[in-house]
């Protein structure tokens, strides 16, 4: 028996069968809906709560937060774009169209995440406009939370779906 074959049955290298991959798609929407803008969101209920200093600091922290992201999609945000679309889109055909499972993983962990970066870029820009501060920013912060986590229960229900029919159409050592 060869070498790299032992390896390779010892660590299932398939995406949806491999335990890492969920540890990170759970890593990643947990970082995901724990940063609001940047600005981790237990800021948003101690602002809420003590006022003053952390209401204050709250704001500051958004307003820099989004200030850079908005300078970064001012300054670049053509050519990231463009990259991300022809990445998205050769994932998408790598995966589904040429069945490469680390393509169709990467994928479903991508494009829902493009969407978010896209609901945060239009928040920001909405923040920056009103120039929204204290119970506005609060209001605006939650309610980017809460679509963040809609968008990652639909996201890690779809890739739990696809990753149990990949695991039950392939086998175990496919």
């Amino acid at each position: 028996m060869d070498w790299y074959q032992t390896v390779f049955e010892l660590i299932d290298m398939r995406s949806f069968s491999n335990l890492w991959f969920w540890l990170a798609l759970a890593a990643i929407w947990s970082s995901a809906t724990h940063y609001v803008l940047g600005a981790p969101y237990d800021m948003v209920p101690r602002a809420a709560r003590l006022g003053g200093q952390s209401e204050r600091d709250l704001d500051e922290l958004v307003r820099i937060r989004i200030s850079r992201l908005l300078h970064i999609a001012d300054v670049s945000g053509i050519w990231l774009v463009a990259l991300l679309a022809a990445a998205l889109s050769g994932l998408l055909i790598l995966g589904f169209w040429y069945d490469v499972e680390f393509a169709q993983a990467t994928f479903l962990i991508g494009a829902p995440m493009t969407i978010v970066q896209l609901h945060a870029l239009s928040t920001a820009r909405l923040i920056e406009m009103a120039d929204l501060r204290g119970a506005a920013l609060r209001d605006r912060l939650s309610r980017h939370r809460h679509l963040t986590q809609a968008i990652g229960i639909v996201s890690i229900f779809v890739t739990a779906i696809w990753g149990m029919y990949r695991n039950m159409s392939v086998g175990p050592f496919g």
